[in-house]
């Protein structure tokens, strides 16, 4: 019967939670990729140190192999990660940002480029007027790069939101299901209820369509656009 394959609690009573969940986990995981890529992405632009090319090789080559490749190891760590320190385990939305936020090579590789189409110049000035490295970075270099982040941040909140595979796999509570998982409810193995699931596939668009609006100013702008009076 297809009531296998069905939730024994309403789909629809659930379908609220499943939206937030993945609203949450999508933020969280953009947030910090655009935080931990900036800041790596920074030193291997601007400084030079031992092991810079073979760190950037490093960062390429892990991006040739699929996640899919990963994941009975993923599974292991955080079910050995759930006996210490349950909050990171398995069957948590917590344990879940852990494992997409390791996904951030690729966007240490962008936002690395990003940063160096940015004048050194910039830099050196503020530099001799008394501004510390970070300053440098943090009122020169982000704001210049705004748009490489804001595209970082559409892009990983739109992958993560719509990810199934991974959020099925370690996701085994009703509660805890993200909008993807949940949309798969909709299908079973002899029907599917097509009405229904479009409805739910438009309705899970809204947030991204939102989050897009929202930056879309910060992508559309001149790379250097403000920063030198001519």
């Amino acid at each position: 019967s297809n009531q296998i394959w069905m939730p024994k609690e309403s789909t629809y009573f659930y379908f609220t939670k499943w939206i937030m969940n993945s609203i949450i986990v999508a933020l969280m995981v953009a947030l910090i990729s655009v935080t931990v890529a900036a800041l790596a992405a920074y030193p291997f632009s601007r400084m030079r140190f031992f092991g810079r090319s073979q760190g950037l090789l490093f960062l390429l080559l892990i991006q040739m192999f699929p996640s899919i490749m990963f994941m009975i190891a993923i599974y292991a760590l955080l079910q050995f990660m759930g006996n210490y320190i349950p909050f990171l385990g398995l069957n948590s939305l917590s344990g879940l940002i852990f494992v997409y936020s390791g996904g951030i090579a690729f966007n240490i590789w962008l936002i690395k480029g990003y940063f160096d189409t940015i004048p050194d110049t910039l830099e050196e000035s503020a530099m001799i007027d008394g501004a510390t490295r970070f300053q440098t970075f943090w009122r020169i270099v982000l704001p210049l790069a705004r748009p490489i982040l804001a595209v970082i941040a559409i892009l990983t909140f739109m992958g993560i939101f719509n990810e199934f595979v991974m959020a099925r796999i370690f996701l085994q509570d009703i509660n805890k299901w993200t909008y993807a998982v949940g949309l798969q409810q909709f299908s079973g193995r002899f029907e599917t209820s097509w009405g229904p699931f479009t409805a739910a596939a438009l309705i899970g668009a809204i947030p991204m369509i939102t989050f897009f609006l929202i930056l879309q100013d910060y992508i559309v702008g001149g790379l250097t656009k403000g920063a030198v009076k001519g």
